[in-house]
C-alpha cells in the first residue's frame, strides 16, 4: 500500500492546483502505478491550500494535507486529529507520509464513523493542538465518497447532499 499511496500522492500533487479554485468535493480517476484509482478530494483552510483526499487501496485511505500551515514536518510522526461537523465529532490518529508531508489513515471500510461524518452537510473542521484547524465544505461529499467506496467494491453509493 505504501508505494501505491506514494505514487497516488505524487499524481495528486500535479492535479490539486486546478481543483483548489472551487474547494468543493469531486471524484475522478487518478493514475497509480497499479492502474487507475478513484480519488475523492476537497480543498479548504483559510487559504484553500489544505486538502482532504480519499482513495481505496483494499480499504479506504484518508489523507490530510495541512497546506502551508503544516510547514516541513518531522518524518515518523503522527497526530491525533479531531473531525467536527455539526454536533458530531471524533478523533483519529493519522500517520505522516513523510515523503509528501501528508497525514494518512487507513479506514475500516464503508461503515467507518469518520466516513459517515464526512458525508454530512455543512462543513467539517479538522483540528489538532499542534497543527491548528482547517475547515472544509461537505457539499458533494456523499456522492464523491460514494464513488470511491463503489470502486472498493464495498460502497453503496453517495447520499444526497
Amino acid at each position: 500500500m505504501k508505494s501505491g499511496l506514494a505514487t497516488l500522492i505524487l499524481a495528486l500533487l500535479t492535479a490539486l492546483p486546478a481543483q483548489a479554485a472551487s474547494c468543493s468535493w469531486s471524484a475522478r480517476m487518478e493514475e497509480d502505478e497499479g492502474g487507475s484509482v478513484m480519488m475523492a478530494s476537497v480543498c479548504g483552510g483559510s487559504k484553500g491550500d489544505a486538502h482532504l483526499m480519499l482513495a481505496c487501496f483494499g480499504k479506504p485511505v484518508l489523507s490530510y494535507d495541512l497546506g502551508a500551515a503544516g510547514g516541513q514536518l518531522e518524518p515518523g510522526i503522527s497526530g491525533s486529529f479531531t473531525f467536527k461537523a455539526g454536533d458530531k465529532s471524533l478523533t483519529k490518529k493519522l500517520e505522516l507520509e513523510a515523503m509528501y508531508n501528508y497525514f494518512t489513515t487507513e479506514l475500516s471500510g464503508p461503515a467507518e464513523p469518520l466516513l459517515s461524518l464526512l458525508r454530512g452537510k455543512g462543513e467539517v473542521t479538522v483540528s489538532a493542538d499542534k497543527y491548528g484547524a482547517a475547515t472544509f465544505p461537505l457539499k458533494g461529499s456523499g456522492a464523491a465518497i460514494g464513488k470511491v467506496l463503489a470502486e472498493c467494491g464495498k460502497g453503496s453509493g453517495g447520499e444526497a447532499d
